[in-house]
């Protein structure tokens, strides 16, 4: 269970307005947060991952021009946290008429090789407000992201409430991807406790179980903060949703392997969850996806994600 001592903290980011920068890095405090505190080496971890995405977020309000070389100055395994930041000031930027293209900007040059990051970056702004996601014009397939990263910020900042809000609206295709933010989230309410973990979601209606699990699964793959031992548990708790929790890994992959840095986490996480390695499972990702890149549909984006579930499934 998450610490009682501290009552978490509100949604800090509220309609925050383009000019209310910096950001405070107490927002990624877990004690302010209300957040698990007794895995101190995980929560430092993932409370380092947490400053990164502030860190570009506060890059993307001060460099308005060359952003890519204040973003290259991040410790690589950081980097993507931080695109993904700098992504959530680019389309606040977007949202404003005579600002538009930030987003695009971002994505040119070094930022292709961030793409997933600053879609799901990208929906921390446009789904709350339920503005329609952004067309980009690399990989439209990868706009349903956004959903993920909008339910990522309603649970890291709304806490188990608002994790149980959401599960509880279960309609359709969109909830489910936004559902599957909330998952990703849980791993830092959490910081990576998977039995912790594993008792939040069977709190949950069933339905909303699954996209839980393929959350966890893109966290565990992506930001680490878990032993070898506590990885392997992680699909017996998942039981009959562990090709979610697979499809999930596949996912980190694709996104580590494209910024062309992959921690030894991914690796160990692809290797003891999916059985392949991480170059292998992000391949995947491209060639379940390759007829379905140009689509900017909901279903399209659901399918990729069930045939990575489907892949995952034939080898366990």
């Amino acid at each position: 269970m998450l610490q009682k001592a501290n009552k978490p903290a509100s949604n800090d980011l509220g309609a925050f307005p383009v000019q209310s920068w910096p950001l405070p890095m107490r927002m990624a405090d877990f004690a302010h947060r209300g957040f698990r505190c007794t895995r101190p080496e995980s929560r430092a971890l993932l409370e380092r991952h947490a400053r990164s995405f502030l860190t570009g977020f506060n890059l993307a309000a001060r460099n308005r021009g060359d952003l890519h070389g204040p973003l290259a100055a991040v410790t690589a395994e950081e980097r993507g946290f931080a695109y993904e930041g700098a992504a959530m000031f680019a389309s606040m930027l977007d949202v404003v008429p005579a600002r538009r293209q930030a987003l695009s900007r971002l994505l040119a040059g070094p930022g292709d090789g961030y793409t997933h990051l600053i879609h799901v970056g990208a929906g921390w702004t446009f789904a709350p407000m339920r503005l329609p996601l952004p067309r980009l014009p690399v990989a439209p397939l990868l706009r349903w992201l956004a959903l993920d990263g909008a339910g990522f910020a309603e649970t890291f900042f709304g806490g188990p409430a608002a994790l149980t809000r959401r599960c509880a609206r279960h309609s359709g295709e969109r909830w489910e991807a936004v559902v599957a933010g909330c998952g990703r989230a849980l791993w830092f309410l959490e910081s990576a406790d998977v039995d912790g973990i594993a008792a939040a979601i069977e709190r949950q209606p069933f339905a909303a179980r699954a996209p839980l699990w393929s959350g966890v699964g893109l966290a565990c793959g992506y930001a680490g903060g878990v032993s070898e031992e506590e990885m392997d548990r992680l699909p017996v708790h998942a039981g009959v949703h562990a090709a979610h929790l697979r499809q999930g890994v596949t996912f980190a992959a694709g996104a580590r392997v494209r910024a062309g840095i992959v921690p030894a986490h991914t690796t160990l996480a692809c290797q003891r969850l999916v059985g392949v390695s991480a170059e292998t499972a992000a391949g995947w990702t491209d060639t379940d996806a390759e007829d379905l890149l140009t689509s900017t549909e909901l279903p399209a984006y659901m399918e990729w994600r069930a045939r990575l579930r489907r892949r995952c499934d034939a080898r366990f």
